[in-house]
């Protein structure tokens, strides 16, 4: 029996979709009334829960904090949570493995090529560093109840209607409204919520924290011919560098109202990719390349 939580989340969609194609056993756990179990993480569980596998996917979703209360949120969420649910699991005998969706966002970078896990975790924003603190939760009770447990740091994630910058790149090329950026060159590593779902569902092997990956690590240009394509448009109308950074730099007086700052900017334009090699070598994952495979919707 494996327990879901944040079935009702964009990655949680694509578990239980692949959960109800091999017709496996499972119960979601979430604030819904259409969770198995209604349960808000935010809170202490009275009742012990079951499952001999966890799939612990619930968690606040990385945004930019606009106030104080935001930035609480992601330790109430993403901690306190995991703490909880963890106190949920503590009598749970059955118990065997969990796994746990984490993010690459915990190294705190916005360069870099091929970073492997023992690269240090230099996150100082509210969401890297809530993740740093439940992954090491997560380890520390495992290892303890000697229970498998696999942390997953996961990059972008391409799949149907994807949420946040990738959901933004896809309604600005499908409306006509999104500028490229220079050669657009920088390079994203991504993975696909189907090939997530499908290994997740099989995933055994040494305990421990593995990046995953497409393998291919797409190009921004990549990325927007493929959509742009899907769609049947033109390809976007590329924004010389020069002129990116004088609005990045207005961005950066004007404040969050708009669209675009030096530190978004930076992002864009900066390769970010991450070796998988571990979970390729340890779990056997493989994977689908994003460009080839994605169902934008």
């Amino acid at each position: 029996m494996i327990l879901l939580t944040g079935a009702s989340g964009f990655l949680g969609k694509a578990m239980t979709e692949r959960l109800d194609n091999l017709h496996l056993d499972y119960i979601t756990v979430g604030r819904s009334t259409m969770n198995t179990v209604k349960w808000d993480l935010g809170t202490k569980c009275t009742s012990v829960l079951a499952g001999d596998t966890v799939v612990h996917a619930a968690g606040k979703a990385h945004m930019i904090p606009k106030n104080a209360e935001d930035k609480a949120d992601f330790y109430a969420v993403n901690v306190q949570g995991t703490r909880h649910l963890l106190e949920a699991l503590e009598n749970n005998d059955s118990l065997k493995k969990f796994v746990f969706i984490s993010s690459v966002a915990v190294y705190g970078l916005i360069e870099g090529i091929d970073i492997a896990e023992d690269a240090l975790l230099l996150a100082t924003d509210p969401y890297g560093n809530s993740k740093i603190e439940a992954e090491k939760m997560i380890a520390g009770w495992c290892t303890k109840k000697n229970i498998e447990y696999y942390i997953l740091r996961l990059p972008l994630i391409a799949g149907k209607r994807a949420p946040g910058n990738l959901g933004a790149m896809v309604s600005g090329i499908r409306s006509g409204r999104y500028l490229s950026i220079g050669k657009a060159d920088s390079k994203k590593s991504m993975i696909l919520a189907n090939d997530l779902a499908n290994f997740i569902t099989n995933i055994q092997g040494l305990s421990g924290v593995y990046n995953l990956t497409d393998g291919y690590h797409p190009s921004f240009k990549e990325l927007e011919h493929t959509i742009a394509t899907f769609y049947k448009k033109n390809e976007p109308v590329a924004l010389p560098l020069i002129v990116a950074k004088l609005l990045g730099f207005a961005g950066d007086l004007i404040g969050s109202k708009f669209p675009l700052n030096s530190n978004k900017l930076k992002k864009i334009t900066s390769t970010l990719t991450f070796n998988d090699s571990k979970a390729r070598n340890l779990l056997g994952w493989q994977s689908h390349e994003v460009l080839k495979h994605w169902e934008v919707e």
